[in-house]
């Protein structure tokens, strides 16, 4: 059985994002959750911003784990992390710490990938793999 969540209020930014279709970040199949890639949105106010690199890094974790949580997962229960990145000299260095915040234990298996650009103004997006339940 598969079944795809919708999760507020990242589905709706989504939603907008893209001009319309459904948005469900987060799939769960045969035992696993797979959440889509998500670009830094405001918490508050669902806007793409130009921000920091940091501070982009820290809301595509913390849309991560949001999701993760909505489906009844959670950090701990991450396989396997796909970065897409915009480069940039200092970006490994500062997603690595941000990284490191939100995965202090046993990290799970990642991929950190440079990519050309994205059609918005961030510079990082990120998807993952967990155990469900």
């Amino acid at each position: 059985m598969i079944k795809r969540m919708r999760v507020e209020p990242i589905s709706t930014y989504l939603e907008r994002y893209r001009k319309g279709g459904v948005a469900h970040p987060v799939t769960i199949a045969n035992g696993f959750v797979y959440l889509s890639g998500l670009p830094p949105f405001d918490p508050e106010t669902g806007e793409i911003k130009q921000v920091p690199f940091e501070r982009q890094c820290e809301l595509v974790l913390g849309q991560l784990k949001h999701c993760l949580e909505a489906a009844g997962s959670s950090l701990a229960q991450v396989i396997k992390c796909n970065v897409y990145c915009v480069p940039g000299p200092t970006h490994f260095a500062t997603f690595n710490a941000a990284y490191d915040r939100y995965f202090p234990n046993n990290a799970p298996s990642r991929i950190f990938m440079f990519i050309h650009s994205w059609p918005g103004p961030f510079d990082i997006e990120m998807d993952c793999v967990a155990v469900a339940g």
